[in-house]
């Protein structure tokens, strides 16, 4: 997907943020969310400003920054900064506004959580189970979700001991899972449930995730048996441990008359709501 693909506008307190899709992730402009945060009539000259009172930010700027293509007000496509969710953070530190303060305290919330977090890894899965009760979703569901990111973590951690280097490959290696368990990659398995950028295990029901857990758990096994070591080992693991889950899928397809992959998605009670931001 390239950048010129998806163009779309974000919503804050009455601005207009365009953002657009860029290795995979949200880009936002950064000149919208300066002019959003700081009022400034003239963006340009604030962030030429801010750079030079920030040197390390200044530094980094061709790092945090990217020239996208987004729709410029005439109607007419242009190449903008844009910055990602993590680059964006860093810049509104160093923004002097009034506007931002609430953003940088919000900042701070959530690196101290995050380093709570590390010290005691309950605490994340503690804040999790939280927030998918906000969210609607019930108990039993959330048991197996937590139970599922536990056992995807284990593996992950296997990947990067022995030998997944990127990203990249931790997908390629995800979509071999996938496609064993379920006969679908996971942008196919998006297509089925109706998703785009919602997390695919967010909409699965209990049988897959269960079927999830197995396919994941048994690779996970079969990796630290054959003491697997480099991709192409990786991937012959991913592929054996899916199609563990595979057989169990079909058998149980077989004995029920119905598919275990199914449309369901709880798209309705875990849409994100736009929560305010408070001093």
């Amino acid at each position: 997907m390239t950048a010129k693909e998806i163009i779309k506008l974000d919503v804050f307190e009455g601005r207009e943020i365009r953002k657009t899709i860029h290795n995979d992730e949200w880009w936002f402009s950064v000149a919208d969310v300066v002019e959003t945060l700081t009022d400034s009539v003239d963006t340009r000259q604030y962030i030429k400003r801010m750079r030079q009172r920030d040197p390390e930010l200044d530094s980094y700027w061709g790092t945090i920054c990217t020239p996208l293509e987004l729709l410029a007000p005439d109607g007419k496509r242009r190449k903008t900064n844009c910055s990602n969710t993590e680059g964006l953070f860093r810049i509104i530190q160093s923004i002097s506004s009034p506007k931002a303060e609430p953003f940088k305290r919000w900042l701070a919330k959530v690196g101290h959580e995050r380093i709570q977090e590390i010290e005691n890894p309950e605490l994340a899965m503690a804040r999790m189970q939280e927030l998918y009760e906000k969210k609607g979703y019930p108990k039993e569901w959330i048991d197996k979700r937590l139970r599922g990111i536990a056992v995807r973590q284990d593996l992950t951690d296997e990947w990067k001991n022995r030998g997944a280097r990127n990203s990249r490959e931790f997908a390629i290696l995800t979509n071999e899972i996938m496609q064993g368990a379920f006969a679908l990659k996971v942008d196919d398995y998006k297509a089925v449930k109706g998703l785009e950028r919602e997390n695919l295990r967010d909409h699965m029901t209990d049988m897959e995730l269960i079927l999830t857990m197995l396919a994941e758990a048994t690779t996970t096994t079969l990796h630290r048996d054959r003491d697997s070591k480099g991709f192409k080992p990786l991937i012959k693991d991913a592929q054996d441990g899916g199609a563990v889950a595979g057989r169990t899928r079909k058998d149980i397809e077989k004995q029920t008359g119905k598919p275990v992959v199914t449309q369901d998605n709880f798209k309705k009670i875990a849409a994100p709501r736009r929560r305010k931001i408070t001093p």
